[in-house]
C-alpha cells in the first residue's frame, strides 16, 4: 500500500519533462505522454511551490544518433562519463519539439531548469550531468530555500525522473514519485529496473490520491 503524504512548505513538486518531444507526435515519444498533464496540473495546484525541469539541447548533441556516423537511435555507446544511450535528435533549443505540452498548465511554477545544454554530455537528472559530478545548481537552490522533500512526475519515469529521484536521495532529500503522474520508455526492461531502484533507495512510490 502506498503511503499517504500531507504537504508541507519544506515540500517542492518537481514536474520532469513534459515537452512536446517526450509526447505522441513528438520526436521521442513516451507511449502516453501527453495523458500526464492534465493529473499533473490537478497535483500542483496542492503545492504552493513547483519546479518544472525543460530538455534542452543545442543542434549536434552527443547524445543524438546523427551526431555519430552510422550509428543508430537506441543504440548504446561509451562515452567518456559512461554508457550512453543515443537518440533521435529532439529538444533542440527554441524549437517546438523543446516547448511544454500546450496541455501543461502550471502557471506558479516558481522556476524552470533547462538541462541538457552542454553539448558534449547529456543529462537526465535535474541535479546533476550524467557524469553524476557537473551539478545544475538545483540542489543548492532546494537547499536555500529550505526544502527537504522532492515530489516528482512527468517523463519519463525510467530515465529522468528515475535519475533526478536518486540523486535527490543521495543529497539528501527525501523523494516521491508519483507513478500515475508518469510514463515510461521501457526500453529492454528500464520501467521495472526504475521502479526497484527507487524502491531500493527509499524513494516513496506513490499514486495522486495518495497526496493529502
Amino acid at each position: 500500500m502506498s503511503p499517504r503524504i500531507a504537504i508541507a512548505e519544506t515540500d517542492i513538486f518537481i514536474v520532469v519533462d513534459v515537452q512536446n518531444d517526450f509526447c505522441p507526435g513528438g520526436a521521442l515519444p513516451v507511449p502516453g505522454g501527453d495523458e500526464v498533464a492534465p493529473l499533473i496540473n490537478r497535483i500542483a495546484r496542492a503545492f504552493p511551490h513547483v519546479v518544472l525541469t525543460q530538455d534542452w539541447h543545442p543542434q549536434a548533441h552527443a547524445s543524438f544518433a546523427s551526431t555519430h556516423p552510422g550509428r543508430q537511435a537506441y543504440e548504446t555507446i561509451d562515452m567518456p562519463y559512461g554508457p550512453q544511450v543515443l537518440w533521435p535528435d529532439h529538444c533542440v533549443q527554441a524549437t517546438w519539439g523543446a516547448d511544454f505540452h500546450k496541455a501543461l498548465k502550471v502557471p506558479h511554477a516558481e522556476l524552470v531548469l533547462r538541462k541538457g545544454h552542454h553539448r558534449e554530455i547529456d543529462s537526465y537528472s535535474a541535479f546533476f550531468e550524467n557524469d553524476r559530478k557537473t551539478p545544475t545548481g538545483l540542489a543548492g537552490y532546494l537547499r536555500e530555500r529550505g526544502f527537504i522533500r522532492v515530489v516528482l512526475a512527468g517523463l519519463a519515469l525510467d530515465y529522468c525522473v528515475r535519475w533526478t529521484a536518486e540523486d535527490a536521495r543521495r543529497l539528501g532529500f527525501s523523494a516521491a514519485v508519483v507513478e500515475d503522474a508518469c510514463r515510461s520508455l521501457d526500453l529492454s526492461g528500464s520501467a521495472a529496473a526504475a521502479r526497484e531502484s527507487l524502491r531500493a533507495l527509499g524513494v516513496d512510490c506513490i499514486a495522486a490520491n495518495d497526496i493529502l
